[in-house]
C-alpha cells in the first residue's frame, strides 16, 4: 500500500510517499481501510522533531474509513464497520492501518467518514478543553485563539452553545467573518500590537477566566495578560513555536494565575474515556450544533502542501488527505 513516511526531521521535505507492506491484524487489532484522512498540528511537531518518535516513521494520527480485518479477539468491530481513530498509532498518512481496537470508536449513521476523520482529534480536544480541563459555564466571557482555525472552529461554536460569549482571535483580517460564523461574539486580530488590552476592554478591565491557546509563543504573554484574577491559562498547542521559559512568579504578579498544558491523550486515557468523548462530539455533530468544515483537501500524495498550507497560518477550518 501506499503511505507517507520520513527518515528524518525537518520541514515537509522530508515527507516521502513510499510503497509499504501492512501485515495482517494482531490480537486485538483491526484493519481500517482509509476513506479519509485528518491533518493536525500535532503531525507537524512529530515531523519535525519537536515531540520525538523512532525513526523511520509514518505519520498521522487521525484517519476514517472501513473496517476490513478483524484479529483475533476483537468483538466490537466487524468487517464493514465505519470506524475512525485519532490517538494513534502513528501512521494514518497511508491507504489503511492496524489500530488497537480500545483506541478505534465507530462513526454513527449520519456521520460521514470525512466529517470523522476531520473532527474527530480536533472535536474531542475541544470537548475535553471545554468540559473538562476548564469547565465553561453560562454566562462567562472567554477567550479562544486561532477562532477559525481546526479546533477554534470547532470550540467556538460549541462555547457558544454553551452559553459563553466567546471572543476569538484571528491572524488576519479575512479570517474575522469566518469566526463570527463560529459563534464568536468579538473577533480580534493578533497581528495588531493591542489586541490583549482590547480583549481586557471587552470585559470592562475585569479580564477572562480563561484563555485556551494553542498559538504558542506568539500569544503566551498577552494571553497571560487577558487573564482575571486567578483566571486559567490552558496553553494546549504551539504553532507559532514553544513557549520560551518564564519565573513562575510571573503568575503570582499577575493575579495567582492557573497556567495547564494539558493533550488529548490524557483524557483519552482507556476505551471507556475515549467513547465517551467521542460519543459527546457526535451528539453536538448530529444536532447540528456543531458544522464540521472541510475547506481542504489533497490527495495522500500531497502531504508535504498539507503541512506548508499549515504553516502558511492560511488554512481555515478542517485539512484532510483524501487516500
Amino acid at each position: 500500500m501506499k503511505a507517507i513516511r520520513f527518515a528524518r526531521t525537518g520541514s515537509p521535505e522530508v515527507l516521502t510517499l513510499e510503497d509499504i507492506d501492512l501485515p495482517s491484524p494482531r490480537a486485538g487489532e483491526v484493519r481500517v481501510r482509509h476513506t479519509a484522512i485528518g491533518v493536525n498540528f500535532i503531525d507537524t511537531y512529530h515531523r519535525n522533531g519537536l515531540y520525538p518518535v523512532s525513526l523511520p516513521s509514518g505519520i498521522g494520527l487521525e484517519a476514517a474509513g472501513m473496517v476490513e480485518t478483524v484479529g483475533e479477539g476483537v468483538t466490537a468491530f466487524r468487517k464493514g464497520d465505519h470506524a475512525a481513530y485519532c490517538t494513534g498509532p502513528l501512521g494514518a498518512y497511508a491507504e489503511a492501518n492496524n489500530v488497537p481496537a480500545d483506541r478505534l470508536v465507530k462513526i454513527p449513521s449520519g456521520i460521514a467518514d470525512e466529517t470523522a476523520a476531520a473532527s474527530l482529534l480536533k472535536g474531542m480536544t475541544a470537548q475535553y478543553l471545554l468540559k473538562r480541563t476548564y469547565p465553561v459555564q453560562r454566562g462567562q466571557t472567554i477567550l479562544f485563539h486561532a477562532a477559525a482555525g481546526g479546533v477554534g472552529s470547532i470550540a467556538c461554536q460549541w462555547a457558544n452553545y454553551l452559553g459563553a460569549t466567546v471572543i476569538g482571535t484571528v491572524g488576519s483580517d479575512e479570517k474575522v467573518a469566518l469566526a463570527k460564523a463560529n459563534g464568536c461574539a468579538h473577533v480580534l486580530n493578533t497581528s495588531s500590537a493591542d489586541w490583549s488590552r482590547s480583549a481586557h476592554e471587552i470585559t470592562g478591565s475585569a479580564g477572562v477566566p480563561v484563555v485556551y491557546d494553542s498559538i504558542g509563543k506568539d500569544t503566551f504573554a498577552g494571553s497571560l495578560d487577558c487573564l482575571a484574577v486567578r483566571g486559567m491559562m490552558v496553553s494546549f498547542g504551539n504553532s507559532s513555536g514553544a513557549v520560551p521559559p518564564f519565573e513562575p512568579g510571573t503568575l503570582g504578579a499577575k493575579g495567582s494565575l492557573y497556567l495547564t498544558r494539558p493533550t488529548l491523550f490524557h483524557y483519552t486515557r482507556n476505551a471507556k474515556e475515549l467513547q465517551e468523548t467521542a460519543e459527546d462530539l457526535f451528539a453536538v455533530i448530529l444536532s447540528g450544533t456543531v458544522r464540521i468544515a472541510v475547506h481542504q483537501r489533497f490527495p495522500l500524495a500531497e502531504a508535504r502542501q498539507a503541512h506548508e498550507a499549515l504553516h502558511s497560518r492560511m488554512t481555515t477550518g478542517a485539512t484532510v488527505l483524501i487516500p
